[in-house]
């Protein structure tokens, strides 16, 4: 190492945090402005329960001696409410972690009293979607603001050609210029909030097979399984609108004795 990196190496700082604790001095209020304010806030439009009915077929990649847990997990992709209707549209997808059994001739090769097994997991995404009206609003959304484009023109005065008196004059508009106003609404769109969600379901071997040669009594394997499911939504549909909201006080005194 040369004598530039060796004061370079020895130069070099390090910190070291160790853990400390930290006090509260006194409380800080904040300040509120004092009138009638207009915010901009998320509204809720609408909540609702939705019943998706799904019927599934589920292929295994290898044979399943028995299923023993299914974790579900809901995954919400689109929720729209399509203005200026009161239309909803919901896709998603119903996340399945299946955990089983398969038999595993390689650990032991089953007889009439017992079945070797290995466990697994196979995650598969069942897709759903539906369109649903909704009824009755919580606070009405605010519908969009259409665009707009108009053309105008501009009155052009021109000498005739040939043939023609020299006090005449060709009046119309310019072919050769172009003019318009655009005006273009940017509107808020609604969006969806996941509240809960409740799965019923109904999963049944459709290719059960007995284990082939000896094997116990009722053993046998399968690939697909049929699934019929019950799927239940709470959702919140939300706006941000402008509302007016009243402020009286931002005294101190307030903080300590209000409720």
């Amino acid at each position: 190492m040369s004598e530039t990196n060796k004061d370079i190496h020895l130069n070099e700082c390090k910190a070291v945090t160790h853990h400390c604790e930290c006090e509260s001095q006194h409380e800080t209020h904040p300040h509120v402005s004092i009138g009638k304010i207009i915010t901009k806030v998320p509204v809720v439009l609408a909540e609702l329960t939705l019943q998706i009915n799904i019927d599934a077929l589920i292929t295994f990649p290898e044979p399943v001696l028995e299923i023993k847990d299914i974790k579900k997990t809901v995954k919400l992709t689109q929720c729209r409410l399509l203005l200026p209707t009161n239309k909803l549209f919901i896709k998603g997808y119903v996340r399945k972690n299946i955990q089983y059994a398969s038999p595993s001739p390689d650990i032991e090769m089953h007889t009439k009293n017992s079945v070797a097994s290995d466990l697994h997991s196979y995650t598969v995404d069942i897709p759903f979607q539906c369109a649903a009206e909704i009824k009755k609003f919580l606070a009405l959304p605010v519908m969009p603001e259409m665009n707009n484009r108009m053309e105008f023109d501009f009155l052009m005065s021109k000498p005739m050609s040939c043939g023609h008196s020299e006090k005449d004059e060709l009046q119309s508009k310019d072919l050769s210029q172009f003019h318009q106003e655009s005006l273009q609404h940017y509107n808020e769109l609604p969006y969806c909030e996941l509240i809960s969600s409740r799965i019923i379901e109904w999963d049944e071997a459709i290719d059960r097979s007995p284990l082939p040669n000896c094997s116990p009594l009722g053993e046998g394997f399968f690939t697909k399984v049929e699934e019929k499911m019950v799927l239940d939504l709470t959702l919140k549909v939300l706006q941000k609108q402008q509302i007016r909201v009243s402020s009286a006080t931002n005294d101190d005194d307030c903080f300590h004795h209000c409720d």
